[in-house]
């Protein structure tokens, strides 16, 4: 769909137009899913993620700028409906203490070696805390003090919990492609 067509069919959508509002959400639901997988511990919570980022989407296609990428506009609202549904589940969640084990060695070729669907297996094993901070700024590219900001925490802590985060992955790693790859 060129550009031209998704902005009439956007214009469709902020009239409440249900056909066009389904149409968007057919074609966008399978990358929103692919930016909120990473963020969620399981797919059923990254689909959770995704309607909510969704309903979010079409009551403010208002605020939406033609002149920008739609999916960039949509990446943001899935990240940051990920992040609120993360602060908002914060105190039910258990914090690890993950400090053992950061000199584990990991072999170069291990991650050539693993499907992308492995990488991301790991990954939603991380705790909600270490996850969302290492997809914010591995995948994202925000700075600590961005993503303090976001999530409420200190810069300390987003240092924290990023490098603690990379040494569970290292564990993980060194547990998990013996088995399956070696």
């Amino acid at each position: 769909m060129d550009k031209e067509g998704l902005n009439e069919l956007l214009s469709r959508c902020r009239n409440n137009d249900r056909l066009s509002q389904g149409v968007v959400y057919e074609r966008f639901y399978s990358y929103a899913l692919s930016v909120a997988l990473p963020y969620c511990a399981h797919e059923e919570e990254a689909r959770e993620v995704v309607n909510d980022a969704f309903l979010k989407v079409f009551t403010g296609l208002k605020g939406y700028d033609p002149a920008y990428a739609f999916a960039t506009w949509v990446r943001t609202i899935v990240v940051r409906t990920a992040i609120n549904r993360y602060k908002s589940r914060k105190s039910e969640l258990i914090i690890y203490d993950l400090t053992e084990g950061l000199d584990v060695p990991v072999e170069d070729d291990f991650l050539s070696k693993m499907a992308a669907e492995d990488v991301l297996q790991l990954v939603q094993n991380l705790p909600p805390a270490y996850r969302l901070v290492i997809n914010l700024f591995a995948l994202e590219g925000f700075s600590h003090a961005e993503i303090a900001e976001m999530l409420e925490i200190s810069v300390g802590t987003s240092k924290s919990n990023l490098s603690k985060a990379k040494a569970k992955l290292k564990q993980m790693l060194t547990d998990h492609l013996p088995k399956k790859y070696g």
